[in-house]
């Protein structure tokens, strides 16, 4: 749990509904234990943001925009320097295919305080997983049931699938990104 939390808060693994599927799936069979799977899977989350907010530091805010598609930069740069680490908030709760990871790299990248930034992602993710956790234990059997259909299963190949497709992506692009750096030097 920890692990897949990590990757998919990272630049470099995409996962889409992931960590929450596996959230809702290990709460929903081991009752007595969905407490723990929230701060496990906000824990990794906060790790792979950490990375990601570090990479946004080194890059600072000229490197944004190779990360960052322009539509998107100039208002991503707004709402943090507006409001920081609240601007993170929404975000941080939305799921997929909301894009965090560029929030999280803005904020690196303009240097928003480290711990107001951590404080807001932490409480806002371990809201979003404690929800699902908490569903997960009232609708629990059905969920199950719903989890090991066959047709679940093949939505799950589906996305293993554009899984490893956006990891290899973002791969590549990270990758010429920092050739194109390295050429200009």
């Amino acid at each position: 749990m920890y692990l897949i939390a990590a990757l998919d808060a990272s630049m470099m693994f995409f996962l889409p509904f992931g960590v929450d599927a596996v959230v809702i799936f290990l709460a929903a069979r081991d009752r007595e234990l969905a407490w723990l799977y929230p701060l496990l899977a906000t824990a990794g989350s906060i790790t792979g943001a950490a990375a990601t907010y570090w990479i946004g530091q080194k890059i600072g805010e000229i490197g944004l925009a190779r990360y960052v598609p322009s539509r998107r930069l100039e208002r991503l740069q707004a709402r943090v320097r507006n409001s920081g680490a609240i601007a993170l908030a929404i975000p941080a709760l939305l799921p997929p295919p909301f894009p965090l990871t560029p929030f999280v790299l803005t904020c690196g990248a303009l240097r928003v305080n480290p711990w107001r930034f951590f404080t807001v992602f932490g409480a806002m993710r371990l809201v979003r997983f404690g929800t699902e956790a908490a569903l997960a234990l009232v609708f629990g059997r059905k969920i199950l049931q719903i989890l090991r259909s066959d047709t679940f299963q093949i939505v799950v190949v589906g996305f293993i699938v554009l899984a490893v497709v956006g990891t290899i992506i973002s791969a590549v692009l990270l990758w010429r990104s920092t050739r194109r750096q390295e050429v200009r030097t």
